[in-house]
């Protein structure tokens, strides 16, 4: 199958993303990024589907920002405690193994 057999439900998506990006979870979005991005490593499209699939990991990477940032201010306001005029943020911290 060429990227070009794609475009036409990539598109149908980008119809519907209005409608369903409440209900698209992090975790899907990365994994459609991760295709997009595989495809266009290839290098072996046209550049007008190179150009559809490189707007299709923008848009993914602008939906997955969006759920990020959602997420960090919920957190934030989680860690507000019991004086709701002093939020208090902390930064996250990965454990020791995470940094090899």
């Amino acid at each position: 199958m060429n990227g070009s057999e794609k475009l036409p439900s990539m598109a149908a998506e980008d119809k519907a993303s209005p409608t369903a990006a409440p209900t698209e979870r992090f975790d899907e979005i990365l994994l459609r990024l991760r295709g997009v991005v595989e495809k266009l490593e290839t290098g072996n499209l046209v550049l007008e589907d190179s150009l559809k699939f490189f707007e299709e990991g923008i848009a993914l990477c602008r939906k997955g920002a969006s759920i990020l940032d959602a997420a960090e201010r919920k957190v934030e306001v989680l860690l507000s405690g019991p004086a709701a005029n002093h939020p208090r943020t902390e930064p996250f911290d990965a454990s020791p193994n995470d940094a090899d």
